[in-house]
């Protein structure tokens, strides 16, 4: 017979199992509106993927569309601090541009692997889901980024580039990268047939070295900048790919 429960511990173990479910709600809605769309995925299999009752989602969350807004406003409340800790950052201008490029890729692959192709489904429908609070979260982003690239134009370690078309070219290709995975393997499969999809990591570094070799002023690349493959979180999503 299993030990009664002290009332105090009971609610921590209550407490527990909510937010337990709660993240389970969290993952599976991701996955499956990432994979159907917002339209295609009915409650019940949220709430089957999940391993819990329907009725959890309305419970945690206040329905179906509570629950994608809240998957969007998780995801983009880490995007935000972490972009915007760079921007604050005195760290040289191009080492930062790096590291924003490997934080995206860490993001996108690790902690919230589905985001990227549920994000490109609602930019393509317009953002129509999304409240105002949330549409400014990405902007909060395009304002951080355009403050790094702008600093680094005046400081003169990049060249003259424009801010938005920099952070669209390559937060833009980031999430059109990994949103587009799986239709790139089958188009691989089918007109090259044997040839692997193109490494992740290896996305990484490319987009890295794009920023030394496109972005960085002549001249100004004696400000040695770190290697991709062996820091930052270029290196970790390396390591993370040999091992697996």
């Amino acid at each position: 017979m299993k030990p009664l429960r002290t009332r105090r511990g009971g609610r921590r173990d209550r407490r527990r199992d909510a937010a337990a479910t709660r993240e389970a709600l969290l993952e599976a809605g991701a996955e499956l509106f990432a994979d159907r769309g917002y339209d295609g995925v009915p409650v019940w299999t949220i709430a089957a993927k999940a391993g819990v009752n329907k009725a959890m989602i309305s419970y945690h969350f206040g329905g179906k569309r509570k629950l994608y807004r809240a998957i969007v406003d998780v995801t983009f409340s880490e995007i935000v601090s972490r972009v915007e800790a760079l921007a604050e950052s005195a760290r040289p201008v191009p080492e930062l541009l790096r590291q924003l490029v490997g934080d995206v890729a860490d993001l996108a692959t690790q902690r919230y692997p589905h985001f990227c192709r549920m994000m490109l489904r609602e930019v393509l429908a317009g953002g129509t889901r999304l409240e105002p609070a949330l549409v400014a979260q990405p902007a909060r982003v395009l304002a951080a980024v355009q403050r790094i690239v702008a600093r680094g134009v005046r400081d003169g370690s990049l060249r003259r580039v424009d801010p938005l078309l920099t952070h669209l070219g390559l937060v833009g290709s980031l999430v059109f990268f990994f949103a587009t995975d799986r239709f790139r393997a089958r188009v691989l499969a089918v007109r090259h047939p044997g040839v692997p999809p193109p490494d992740p990591a290896a996305y990484v570094r490319h987009v890295q070295d794009l920023i030394a070799h496109g972005l960085v002023r002549q001249g100004a690349a004696a400000r040695r900048l770190p290697s991709p493959s062996s820091s930052g979180s270029a290196g970790a999503l390396q390591r993370r790919e040999n091992h697996r």
